[in-house]
């Protein structure tokens, strides 16, 4: 069955209308005959929005008993049922109430899609999970709700719904968002211009990130060489020295006159000559270019400005960053140079920077080895001058400079005996040998045109001759050669650091590594693939590159075994036996990331399991004991009123229903701490967070607290400012603080309960004169089922604590233990001032039974 398509509307800010134009695309497409329905759609009491309902078939949907409170959640089971070609399902974010099929509406999303159901959703860009501390730190609120990135990402469509913040502002005076006393407020605080400029910002911006990778995976399928400049891209070229970290600066001013510019650094390591790249530097570089924003990248090239002009129209860029060269001027005789040959050979598509810097000119650190590895063009040369040059020579010896005598003649013939060794290696010098003593001897030793010596002294002057220039040319050889194997271990060393480099830097991703393998030896794809034995079918472990190998190593071009049962593919061209070595350690690096990255999931997993043996553990205890002592008292004093061998007085029936009570009481409160902590850990408490008074929470969390009148003072302004938070879940967790420090708090001391505002927060303070707690202990006793010192067995499972700072930081605040000026604790509780850019909540439709009464519940699953 064919997986169904997702299409998703991504909204910059609430109100911009995501889910009137799903309904518009529902409507289009039933036009067209497409069998769409309605399998959750909120209209929040918009009358446009919910008029566009209409004529839309919508599926029933399930009702769920939550805390007393029926809320209504999406039928996956029913819409599965129905088996449409489309489904509307709004808010992709949303967190279903517990008990529903998944814990999140995107999971329901999945299950359709599976089915051959094809999507038609919505989200915010505030809810996607990598922009959550974005959108905390210009919003002032931390987003409960949020979907992965990856989610998003691998819709087939993706839409953005986009206003500008003016335009929402008067859509929301209007009346077309919010309900009328909520319009003032929401302008005021999360709806400010500022805060919808930035919002807007990041949606542009994520979703031109998506349209890049589109871009790039055309680019790549359709083989397109050609720049596009979609986006300003600029590629800093490195050559390891002093200069480098000039022009990343450089790069990075000019990245940031257009909007979402991006800075590659490249250093191309030279696999055809020693380098005077300085690693200390590199490093420096990589550090400096990755702390701006850019990425970094190692390229192996024989040709230094083709490579590099590969490379940028490789990752589509639109600019490129050079140095002005550090050579003198003399050196100059020997070539125009990298920056001017890529100037000349970029093209019209690809802008240029040449960047003075204070290194200009004054020459390299390191003297840069010739190439060892000839090319035809040098080979035709050394060619050229072992065996025309004598000719050459000769002429111009015979006809222009006659009679410079025998010495002067063999050292001119012995210079192009070294020119040929210098250009072509050990044959053309030979060659150039063999024939410059042919040409001494007919033409410059007597008898002339002769090849018969007369003197003996000329016969000891051309084997000299011959000698030396042989024994030259074999030293040239030699030392070219030694080079070549220099320049190769130079290179393979280089990338050997870089890789040891990177993984001590933690870069142990495979998919970073199998990319760093592709841009090394510039291949189009590479693959990692790995089976259980030698009959099983090839799997596919990591891969990178456009169409890579997936089910046999054989197909690719180059195959590089990893033990008896994985392989390293690449595909693209066909390498050298000698680049095998260093492919070799790539691929064990690659075998090993592999392991790596499976020995930490099953780590991460044993762990899971050991925390979940060590709750359950504790779990156990606590009902063996903890839970069976006010059962067993409960269980005594009912036994004792059902005997008929006593007769008890009412005062004795009191005491005993008073102890019933009691135990009653300790048990619900042993159980609802046991709840509240499965729920913290289970990710499954999501506050409604609204501005509310603390004088009106506080004296309520008191009701557990025996006599509170006597055991607690409380001081709390009514000057405070509002606090932005859930009132239920602040309730529970200042009764679990306060009865934690009357039960240490000795006879006659009572607790303190004060509060005060400061900057934007108020601070909620809870002191207590007990023994208190050292500070290598402070965070330990907000451990689940962690009672410090030697608290007796029957004060409780050690659990209030961690539920109270469980619940603090879901409400975006903190709870920290201090210590008390003159012996005790004290609880420090933080939380953010209303007016402060607080969420708003949603407005509740006609569909949804969210609780509206604070008092009631103030938990908001959804």
């Amino acid at each position: 069955m064919a997986r169904g398509k997702l299409r998703i509307y991504l909204g910059a800010a609430p109100g911009v209308g995501k889910t009137y134009a799903m309904l518009s695309e529902a409507h289009r497409r039933i036009e067209r005959g497409t069998d769409c329905v309605v399998a959750f759609v909120e209209h929040h009491h918009r009358p446009r929005t919910e008029v566009m309902l209409h004529g839309l078939e919508q599926i029933p949907r399930r009702e769920i008993d939550y805390r007393d409170t029926v809320f209504t959640e999406m039928d996956v089971d029913a819409v599965l049922a129905r088996r449409p070609r489309v489904a509307l399902v709004d808010e992709l974010a949303h967190t279903n109430i517990p008990g529903s099929r998944n814990t999140k509406r995107w999971q329901d999303v999945e299950e359709l899609l599976a089915a051959g159901i094809d999507v038609v959703s919505t989200v915010n860009i505030q809810h996607l999970e990598s922009l959550g501390d974005v959108v905390e730190s210009i919003t002032g609120i931390r987003q409960q709700e949020t979907v992965p990135d990856e989610v998003v990402r691998r819709a087939d469509q993706i839409e953005l719904v986009d206003m500008s913040p003016q335009a929402l502002r008067r859509r929301m005076a209007h009346g077309n968002v919010y309900k009328p006393e909520k319009v003032d407020a929401a302008l005021s605080n999360y709806f400010r211009p500022g805060n919808l400029t930035a919002l807007r910002e990041l949606a542009l911006l994520w979703v031109a990130d998506r349209v890049d990778e589109y871009l790039q995976q055309y680019r790549s399928d359709h083989q397109v060489s050609t720049i596009w400049g979609s986006r300003e891209r600029i590629v800093v070229g490195l050559t390891g020295g002093p200069e480098g970290r000039t022009l990343i600066r450089r790069a990075a001013r000019l990245a940031e006159k257009g909007a979402g510019g991006e800075v590659l650094a490249v250093y191309i390591a030279r696999s055809d000559g020693l380098s005077s790249a300085s690693p200390k530097e590199l490093a420096v570089q990589r550090t400096l270019v990755e702390d701006l924003g850019g990425t970094f990248h190692h390229v192996v090239g024989d040709d230094v400005p083709v490579a590099l002009l590969d490379f940028a129209r490789g990752v589509n860029a639109t600019q490129i960053v050079l140095g002005v060269s550090r050579r003198k001027s003399w050196q100059y005789v020997f070539g125009p140079g990298v920056g001017a040959t890529v100037a000349r050979d970029s093209g019209p598509d690809l802008d240029v920077h040449l960047i003075t810097h204070d290194e200009a000119g004054k020459g390299r650190g390191l003297p840069v080895a010739r190439g060892a590895r000839l090319g035809r063009s040098r080979i035709i040369w050394g060619w050229l001058t072992g065996v025309a040059g004598p000719v050459l020579l000769t002429l111009l010896l015979s006809g222009v400079v006659p009679d410079m005598g025998l010495a002067n003649d063999m050292l001119l013939f012995l210079t192009l005996t070294v020119a040929a060794a210098l250009l072509g290696g050990l044959l053309p010098a030979l060659a150039s040998a063999v024939v410059g003593s042919l040409l001494i001897n007919w033409f410059f030793t007597e008898p002339y045109h002769t090849l018969t010596i007369a003197d003996p002294k000329n016969i000891v002057a051309i084997a000299v001759f011959v000698g030396v220039a042989v024994s030259v040319a074999s030293v040239v050889d030699l030392a070219a050669r030694r080079t070549e194997q220099a320049s190769r271990l130079r290179a393979e060393s280089e990338i050997l650091s870089f890789l040891a480099g990177s993984v001590l830097r933690g870069e142990t991703s495979l998919e970073a590594l199998l990319e760093r393998v592709r841009e090394t030896f510039g291949m189009d794809s590479v693959a990692l693939l790995e089976r259980e034995d030698d009959t099983a079918p090839w799997n596919c472990a990591g891969r990178v590159g456009a169409s890579p190998v997936m089910e046999r190593p054989e197909d690719a071009d180059v195959d590089v075994p990893v033990g008896d049962h994985m392989a390293l593919a690449l595909s693209g061209r066909v390498l050298p036996a000698s680049d095998r070595r260093i492919l070799a350690a790539f691929a064990a690096q690659a075998a090993v990331v592999l392991d790596r990255q499976r020995l930490k999931s099953e780590a991460e997993r044993a762990r899971e399991l050991a925390e979940g043996n060590r709750i359950r553990t504790a779990l156990l205890a606590a009902v063996s004991h903890d839970l069976r002592t006010p059962l067993a008292g409960i269980k005594a004093s009912v036994s004792s009123l059902r005997s008929d061998d006593v007769e008890w007085s009412e005062e004795d029936q009191a005491e005993l229903l008073a102890a019933i009570e009691e135990g009653a009481d300790r048990l619900d409160h042993l159980v609802g701490n046991l709840l509240d902590m499965s729920r913290l850990q289970t990710g499954t408490v999501a506050p409604l967070i609204r501005e509310i008074d603390l004088d009106e929470v506080v004296p309520l969390a008191l009701g557990g607290v025996p006599d509170p009148e006597s055991t607690v003072v409380l001081d709390i302004p009514e000057t405070l400012p509002m606090v932005a938070t859930d009132k239920g879940l602040l309730e529970r967790l200042v009764a679990n603080v306060v009865e934690n420090a009357v039960k240490y708090s000795p006879d006659g001391e009572p607790v303190v309960v004060a509060a005060s505002a400061i900057a934007d927060r108020v601070e909620l303070r809870v002191v207590d004169r007990g023994p208190g707690v050292p500070d290598e202990a402070k965070d330990r006793i907000f451990a689940p089922f962690q009672r410090y010192g030697d608290a007796p067995r029957g004060n409780g499972v050690g659990l209030g604590l961690a539920v109270a700072r469980g619940f603090a930081e879901a409400m975006g605040g903190t709870l920290t233990a201090e210590d008390t000026p003159g012996g005790g604790l004290t609880m420090v509780l933080t939380l953010r001032a209303g007016g402060s850019g607080t969420e708003l909540p949603q407005p509740v439709s006609a569909g949804t039974t969210r609780p509206e009464d604070p008092a009631r519940t103030e938990r908001q699953v959804s």
